[in-house]
């Protein structure tokens, strides 16, 4: 048995291998494999990696002014170890589900494997039903906060135009990317973005040692002006792209522009909710508590905890869990923490005041608002007062300032 599972996991680590063997490789294949076609362990963790830096620092303003600096960083902190274990969970899940179906001979070849699937195939179609409802919305308002917070950003660096104008442009150029077929398409904006970002952060910590905090503008700017590209739209876009494809009988064919427009269906109503709602604070935080709390920590680890309820399947595992983290003792531990964590505290409470903070940004500012919190424009100077008498000089000062010797 545990020949097989080795075999087998090999297997599975050498699949893109395999799909490549035998092709040659001319110079403009290593240019688009470099570029373009990415796929391995590395391209995953970039991608990982931009998105999840993304993510925090997109919620690190919103998050600072509520929390304060200190509680803030510990919270940041413990959620992110928190989003590591459960991120750690989905992978495990992950290739779990595709050993077991590579035993019954299913080929994965052109074909990526979504969430949802993996519920399925692990715990049945009502999980699968639960974990898609989940998913596509909060991907779908992921996508809409990409947007808004392109718009706010930008109107701070240039306020010609205002928020809802550049959600339109914004919302044009995000639409490019149902050009892009999969996530390992990335690759060189991955890589790109978090060199941008690294080089960024470092660049405004050090300014800011150096010259300290010069006003409430600049607090912003060194957590809010970082690099956003289309590729934190495009990763929180791209799923719901599968998902759509898949419905409509698209998803394995092979002209991308035919893909392409289908896609577009996608994009609209994103771009869309984005005008309707761009209350960015009020409605990442909504987002985090109803969604994410859900798709990013309790199903997974509900999901765990079934899955390898009975002792064949947890000894006939692929993945087991660190010895460090005393294996499914201490997994099984750290899983119901984090679910009755997450429901009471995240779901429970932030919730509440999340949904009472968006329905009060709703009744003040309304829908469709044009530049939400925007600081008023600046009023003209008043006109000069042209009721006063004046009193003519004396023609002694005209003859003193005209005379010349």
């Amino acid at each position: 048995m545990a020949s097989e599972k080795v075999v087998e996991t090999v297997l599975v680590g050498n699949y893109v291998e395999m799909e490549t063997e035998g092709k040659p490789k001319d110079v403009k294949t290593r240019i688009s494999n470099l570029f373009w076609h990415g796929g391995s362990v590395y391209d995953a963790w970039f991608s990982c990696a931009s998105n999840q830096v993304a993510q925090v620092l997109l919620t690190l303003p919103y998050s600072f002014s509520q929390l304060g600096m200190v509680s803030g960083v510990l919270f940041q902190i413990f959620y992110g170890l928190m989003g590591s274990w459960t991120a750690y969970l989905i992978s495990t899940l992950y290739v779990e589900y595709r050993t077991r179906k590579e035993r019954e001979k299913v080929d994965f070849r052109n074909h990526v494997i979504q969430w949802f699937e993996v519920l399925d195939g692990l715990l049945g179609k009502h999980w699968r039903n639960v974990g898609l409802a989940f998913n596509c919305t909060f991907l779908l308002f992921g996508s809409v906060i990409q947007l808004i917070a392109c718009a706010s950003n930008i109107y701070y660096i240039n306020d010609n135009l205002d928020k809802r104008t550049w959600t339109y442009i914004f919302g044009a150029c995000c639409a490019t990317t149902v050009f892009i077929p999969s996530f390992r398409n990335y690759r060189i904006w991955s890589f790109l973005g978090l060199i941008m970002t690294t080089y960024t952060a470092w660049y405004l910590t050090i300014a800011s040692l150096l010259h300290g905090q010069v006003g409430h503008f600049i607090i912003h700017v060194i957590w809010d002006s970082y690099l956003y590209t289309f590729i934190t739209f495009g990763f929180a876009c791209t799923p719901l792209y599968f998902v759509w494809e898949k419905a409509i009988g698209m998803h394995e064919c092979k002209s991308l522009c035919k893909r392409a427009a289908a896609r577009l269906p996608v994009v609209v109503p994103i771009w869309f909710l984005a005008i309707i709602f761009p209350f960015f604070g009020p409605i990442n935080s909504t987002v985090g508590s109803l969604l994410v709390s859900f798709t990013v920590y309790i199903i997974p680890a509900l999901a765990h905890m079934i899955t390898f309820k009975s002792a064949a399947s947890r000894e006939n595992a692929v993945e087991q869990p660190p010895n460090f983290l005393g294996r499914w003792a201490g997994a099984y531990t750290i899983n119901v923490f984090v679910v009755v964590w997450v429901f009471i505290v995240g779901f429970g409470f932030g919730g509440w005041a999340s949904m009472t903070n968006f329905i009060h940004q709703i009744d003040t500012f309304g829908l469709f608002t044009k530049c939400y919190q925007c600081p008023p424009p600046q009023l003209p100077p008043p006109a000069a007062n042209l009721n006063f008498t004046t009193i003519a000089p004396s023609p002694a000062a005209f003859q003193h300032r005209f005379h010349r010797p």
